[in-house]
């Protein structure tokens, strides 16, 4: 590729980036191959991609859950890299608007204000420079009070990461969405020292105050579940952002003529993932957690979940090791064949029985010997995002979860295939990232490097295309060994937008 489109002070850029020139010209070849759309086949469905766990099972997985938990083999992933600024949108507009008095948004945002959380500390804040939120209201003073809200002047919740905001009230308390999921991981990663591990992942300009939050809370939670939280923090890297290009899949420049990077999307913190060295991860999103009226189904699944993992993972060793150890049994080869196909929705060649024996043993060995992921999935109500589908894939079937933007929406075939979908992901997942050996798989190694994905944004008025890695739990996971298991739906309870802080879930009733 020609490289000469970069300048010396281009190449000093990228490399204070973390970047080298030839991964920006692969990542600008990807943009001129453009997306490589998935083939979806039919969405995975209760008896095909899809298990339930049928209520008289429930106590042996947890039981299994909790021996892996005591043993101290578990950990907590919880991506938290990004800023709130999103989950404001609808406000930011808002504050905006030149006849926000009148306006029915304004209307139901007077109505609703007292419902949030976060009342009690905009009230604070207002009365510290002399206002009073009663009468802003009344006088209709809309613009001054989304100010104290979103900008530095008040609470800064606009800017500020979703880990640290208030997402529900009880009667003598508030918590925010960190303080959730420090709750939950006490109900069930804790070991039998009582050490409770938490990883999260930042972005840079989040750490201190993320860290600062932690040090104000965590001896409370410690004290309530006598757990002591072994909290990490891992920061999304400059290096996992990506080039951004204009039409025509030139480098972008912005006004100055620099090179423009962006963030590469959820798919770049696999690296984060990597460094991990605990048996078993359980990955749940920043703003996935429900109050403690909610909490038992979360916890008792998330347990079911484990103990699933957990098993499974112990079949997985045994059938690696008896294809390890010579000679293998014509028994040994048909079991682990079946077990790939029936249980792990493994495909195998058509003439997979024409191989020789140490064929055989070798592709069921690669096949089994991979990191395994064990995912909830709930019934479709109709939220935004990916879900569970069997997919054809370079000239394999597996089972995937798949978003909107990887699928040839202009094809009535691949549109009605993905309106079919019965299931969502709520990305409730949990790992095993180790061997029968206790060595850790290098997570990089089964990635569909060519799931990635190509989308439209602006900047300065001009339109640019943005690249991401494979997502974390797409192609980012494309290669582990994948199960599929349906949870309720009270087990999710997302916060993408403001207003979702008034869904029933969320609210003290």
């Amino acid at each position: 590729m020609n490289t000469s489109m970069f300048t010396p002070k281009d190449v000093d850029m990228i490399s204070r980036t973390g970047l080298s020139v030839d991964e920006v010209m692969k990542q600008i070849g990807q943009f001129n191959q453009g997306l490589q759309p998935m083939r979806l086949v039919r969405p995975c469905t209760v008896g095909d991609g899809i298990i339930t766990i049928p209520p008289e099972q429930r106590q042996k997985f947890m039981e299994a859950h909790d021996g892996a938990a005591s043993r101290g083999m578990m950990i907590k992933f919880v991506p938290a890299s990004g800023a709130a600024s999103r989950m404001f949108k609808d406000w930011f507009a808002l504050a905006g608007t030149a006849d926000l008095k009148d306006s029915q948004s304004a209307e139901e945002f007077s109505e609703n204000l007292p419902r949030y959380p976060f009342y009690d500390d905009l009230k604070e804040a207002l009365s510290r420079d002399g206002h009073d939120i009663s009468l802003l209201m009344k006088e209709r003073r809309f613009s001054t009070i989304l100010s104290y809200i979103l900008l530095s002047e008040g609470l800064n919740y606009g800017h500020l990461p979703k880990a640290v905001l208030k997402f529900h009230a009880y009667k003598k308390h508030t918590r925010t969405a960190l303080e959730e999921h420090l709750v939950e991981a006490a109900r069930y990663v804790k070991d039998s020292e009582g050490i409770c591990r938490i990883h999260l992942t930042l972005s840079p300009e989040h750490q201190s105050e993320v860290e600062h939050h932690i040090s104000r809370v965590v001896k409370r939670y410690e004290r309530l579940y006598g757990a002591r939280f072994d909290i990490a923090i891992s920061l999304q890297l400059p290096s996992t952002d990506t080039i951004a290009v204009d039409m025509a899949n030139r480098p972008f420049r912005d006004g100055e003529g620099n090179l423009v990077f962006r963030p590469g999307g959820h798919g770049s913190l696999l690296k984060n993932l990597n460094i991990i060295n605990h048996d078993i991860i359980f990955i749940k999103n920043i703003d996935n957690v429900a109050p403690d009226r909610l909490k038992e189904d979360t916890i008792l699944f998330k347990k079911i979940l484990g103990g699933y993992l957990v098993l499974l993972q112990d079949r997985i060793h045994s059938y690696v090791r008896d294809l390890e150890h010579k000679p293998v049994s014509d028994e040994t080869l048909a079991y682990a064949g079946a077990f790939c196909r029936n249980t792990l929705c493994a495909s195998l060649p058509e003439n997979f029985e024409e191989f020789d024996r140490s064929r055989m043993i070798r592709f069921l060995l690669d096949r089994l010997n991979r990191p395994l992921r064990v995912c909830g999935m709930v019934r479709n109500a109709g939220e935004p995002g990916g879900g569970p589908f069997w997919v054809s894939r370079h000239g394999t079937m597996s089972i995937q979860i798949i978003e909107q933007a990887q699928v040839d929406m202009t094809s009535d075939e691949q549109k009605r295939v993905w309106l079919s979908s019965t299931h969502f992901n709520p990305v409730d997942i949990v790992c095993a990232v180790k061997d029968y050996r206790g060595n850790k798989f290098d997570l990089e190694a089964f990635v569909d490097t060519g799931a990635y994905f190509i989308s439209e944004k602006s900047l300065e008025g001009k339109r640019l295309k943005a690249l991401e890695h494979p997502g974390l739990w797409n192609g980012a996971m494309a290669g582990w060994n994948t199960i599929f298991v349906e949870v309720p739906i009270t087990t999710f309870s997302p916060v993408k937008t403001v207003h979702d802080l008034l869904r029933k879930e969320h609210l003290e009733l």
